[in-house]
């Protein structure tokens, strides 16, 4: 079997349930994924929380840049093998597309379809998923 080399991994951004300590994180760490940093997006997207459920899951969309916000995401890298099994994974409405973030680089990264959206809560004004759920933890207090 040939070892996979640290410039072989395929960078993935996570932004909802695959967040480190959240509940759908071990997908990642199972197919071998590292933890490679916090990162943000550039201020040209909106947040949702997507209907459905559970686990709660959020999308992302890309608007017209300056019309949206930075969204807090964290970066993680898998070997090919990992990444392709899990894209393949992916529920619709959610999808990898090129994300553009602060840093300036422009990794793969969960995108949600238009459609995905109906009956979704936007929540672009939290500024993240993390954040989005303290939110909601603070309500049901």
């Amino acid at each position: 079997m040939m070892e996979t080399q640290l410039s072989d991994l395929i960078e993935i951004v996570v932004v909802g349930a695959h967040l480190s300590g959240m509940p759908l994180n071990r997908e990642l760490t199972e197919l071998g994924a590292s933890f490679r940093r916090a990162a943000t997006t550039t201020a040209d997207y909106r947040f949702y929380a997507l209907a459905g459920g559970p686990p709660k899951r959020p999308g992302l969309i890309r608007v017209a840049d300056g019309t949206g916000a930075p969204i807090a995401c964290e970066v993680w890298a898998l070997p090919p093998a990992g990444f392709g099994t899990f894209v393949n994974t992916i529920p619709s409405p959610l999808g990898i597309g090129t994300l553009r973030l602060a840093d300036g680089t422009t990794p793969k990264g969960f995108l949600a379809e238009p459609e995905g959206l109906v009956g979704a809560e936007e929540i672009t004004a939290h500024g993240g998923w993390r954040a989005f759920m303290a939110h909601l933890a603070g309500r049901a207090a």
